[in-house]
């Protein structure tokens, strides 16, 4: 009689040890939920954070105690939560292969359905991406035979990644460089939206003639915002330069993903295009988020 076969409990996530993954803060973990949690968090935070500051900044003769105390507890908040490098950890497991991946998979694929890769390839050229927020330098591995990437991102985790802040690159100086850039994640993280506005700007300064811009974004940024719908933030992006060529996101999903072409400047173009922009337009009412860009 066969001997029966014993099973080999797995080793528990939680009991791997401190040497076989990153330390985190105290109550968090890897789980989706968690993660998610702990980066929303840090976004309410680094706001506040920069809204203080330059309240404490700009104060003339006034008190600013309570600012400064305000702005010390959040500091230490951030502290306890592990600080930026925690945030960018967390991030980072979100686009792990067992998390479904990063979002260039989306990007990669849409540029595959436009054939620009069979394009390049026929040329013998590669196209140069920027790309913003970059948490690991290799996402595009896999296209390394047609795109040529620059990762940059403000706190630099790998020396492959250029430690860059996007906004204080020079447009003059990089006007017209790139074919392709990519802001995954990258305007909601940005704490002011006039900066966030201002973003889309210089993408599009930087960008060659029908060079195309990746955007992703938070679903509820533009689903549950009191000052942000689908269709104003379209229209915002046509105000800059850019037309839409894909988007993707569905309802109770977590993402919303866009592709826009720079467009070619309008001969009836003017200064009011960018009027129904410029100041926040209350869409809904309730229990709603405040993102919005402004230009």
């Amino acid at each position: 009689m066969p001997k029966a076969r014993k099973h080999k409990r797995k080793t528990p996530i939680t009991a791997v040890g401190p040497s076989d993954r990153p330390s985190q803060p105290s109550g968090s973990s890897s789980r989706p939920q968690a993660t998610r949690t702990v980066i929303r968090r840090f976004h309410v935070l680094i706001k506040r954070q920069t809204q203080l500051r330059q309240q404490v900044t700009h104060a003339k003769n006034q008190d600013v105690s309570a600012a400064k105390a305000e702005l010390d507890a959040i500091e230490r908040e951030i502290g306890a939560l592990g600080g930026l490098e925690t945030y960018q950890r967390m991030s980072a497991i979100g686009q792990d292969n067992d998390r479904g991946g990063g979002s260039e998979k989306i990007f990669i694929n849409w540029l595959r359905d436009l054939k620009i890769p069979k394009a390049m390839k026929e040329k013998a050229i590669k196209l140069r991406l920027l790309e913003v927020g970059a948490l690991k330098p290799d996402n595009y591995a896999s296209c390394s035979s047609w795109i040529e990437v620059m990762p940059i991102d403000l706190h630099s985790r790998h020396p492959a990644i250029l430690e860059q802040d996007f906004l204080l690159m020079d447009p003059v100086e990089h006007g017209q460089s790139w074919d392709l850039i990519s802001l995954s994640l990258v305007l909601n993280f940005v704490p002011e939206a006039k900066d966030r506005g201002r973003m889309l700007r210089l993408a599009h300064a930087m960008l060659r003639p029908e060079g195309l811009l990746f955007v992703a974004l938070p679903l509820p940024c533009i689903m549950n915002s009191r000052y942000l719908t689908p269709e104003h933030f379209q229209g915002l992006m046509a105000a800059v330069g850019f037309e839409q060529v894909y988007s993707r996101w569905r309802a109770g999903g977590k993402m919303a993903y866009w592709l826009f072409r720079k467009a070619l400047p309008r001969a009836s173009s003017t200064h009011e295009d960018s009027l129904p922009y410029v100041k926040k337009i209350v869409f809904r009412q309730g229990n709603r988020n405040n993102f919005v860009v402004l230009l």
